[in-house]
């Protein structure tokens, strides 16, 4: 019984990990699943289980590695609401983005916005409007699935920092969007998130 308890284990984190939407966390999830299921395999001796699964574990650490270490070449560009890009990212990803910004209104006017990529790739979008003391009370800070490494960010805020915006407000969290928040170095002070 508790050996196939194991393989359900093994069985429920890999289908787990396909519901991350972080590509980092797809991968380490998938890992450790993948890991435990070739335990499973190989005590009921399913050997080609096993080597199939071992497989996924040695395929998923070259991707981590490749993911972490590799050296991501972002630019930072702004962009307004009428160029064809802008819409074009929009059309894409509004729904998505509406799971981390609910009350996003693609349509709204921001005096900040920012286009994150990765050499010809959109890795990501800062959308804002000027505070007090010069920081950006922040609406958007999204980034693609394939790039939700925290790195699209931390060059966007590096980008800001060199242009002397150093502050960041966000108002509006979701529940997703509050781990980036704390891992970005965000405070929470009452429904407001502030960076600097």
């Amino acid at each position: 019984m508790i050996i196939e308890l194991i393989g359900y284990f093994g069985s429920l984190l890999v289908v787990v990990s396909m519901l991350m939407t972080s590509v980092v966390r797809l991968r380490i999830i998938n890992t450790i699943g993948s890991l435990i299921f070739t335990c499973y395999a190989l005590i009921i001796k399913s050997y080609p289980t096993a080597v199939m699964n071992f497989s996924l574990v040695i395929i998923n650490l070259y991707n981590l590695y490749r993911l972490l270490k590799v050296q991501k070449d972002y630019s930072v560009v702004p962009v307004g609401t009428d160029e064809a890009f802008y819409q074009y990212f929009m059309n894409r990803f509004e729904k998505n983005i509406r799971k981390f910004f609910p009350n996003f209104d693609k349509n709204a006017q921001y005096s900040r916005m920012y286009m994150i990529c990765c050499k010809t790739d959109a890795a990501g979008i800062l959308l804002g409007n000027d505070g007090e003391d010069g920081e950006i009370n922040v609406a958007v800070d999204y980034a693609t699935p394939a790039y939700r490494d925290c790195s699209a960010g931390k060059h966007l805020y590096r980008y800001l920092a060199e242009r002397g915006i150093t502050k960041l407000t966000v108002s509006d969290s979701s529940f997703w969007h509050r781990s980036y928040l704390k891992h970005m170095g965000f405070k929470r002070d009452g429904k407001i998130w502030r960076r600097g």
